[in-house]
């Protein structure tokens, strides 16, 4: 930088790139201008509204999605009598929108899937913090396919998905 440059005063946009700096004066065909102003803003706004439901849309499922989730622990603990943290909960095995969860854990005191776990298959609305259980089954301790290693199923939530 030489020493004039330093001495020159900068225009307020002058570092920006000439396309993007402001224009010194209005131009000519000003209607054309304005046309162009207002077909830019009502896209923008557009857009803006689009992102915005988007975005209300996604928060309010993902707000559903916890509190069934929430519950879904609460309705585990309730139902095993055990306050343990560990606890799988599979929202893919009977299909994620079925809105059907598997929540799974220890029937007794152990690394998570160390022992013989409990599945319950728990759907419907949220009734004082809790969902119905409608049924279940029990998995083998270390037993990573929940499909395979079923056995006990209780409960029309398990009807024709154990194999014995």
């Amino acid at each position: 930088m030489s020493g004039a440059d330093a001495t020159t005063p900068r225009e307020p946009f002058g570092w920006l790139p000439e396309p993007m700096r402001p224009l010194p004066q209005e131009p000519e065909d000003r209607l054309r201008s304005s046309t162009t102003w207002l077909v830019e803003t009502t896209l923008l706004l557009l857009v803006a509204v689009l992102l915005l439901t988007a975005t209300i849309n996604d928060v309010a499922r993902q707000t559903g999605v916890n509190e069934r989730l929430i519950a879904d622990l609460a309705t585990w603990r309730a139902y095993t009598g055990h306050n343990y943290k560990n606890i799988d909960i599979d929202q893919q095995l009977l299909g994620p929108s079925s809105e059907h969860e598997v929540v799974c854990g220890n029937i007794s005191p152990g690394p998570p899937k160390g022992r013989t776990q409990l599945c319950l298959v728990i759907w419907g609305p949220i009734h004082g913090g809790r969902r119905t259980v409608h049924g279940g089954w029990y998995i083998p301790p270390g037993s990573e396919d929940q499909r395979a290693g079923r056995y006990g199923c209780f409960g029309a939530g398990a009807e024709g998905i154990c194999s014995r």
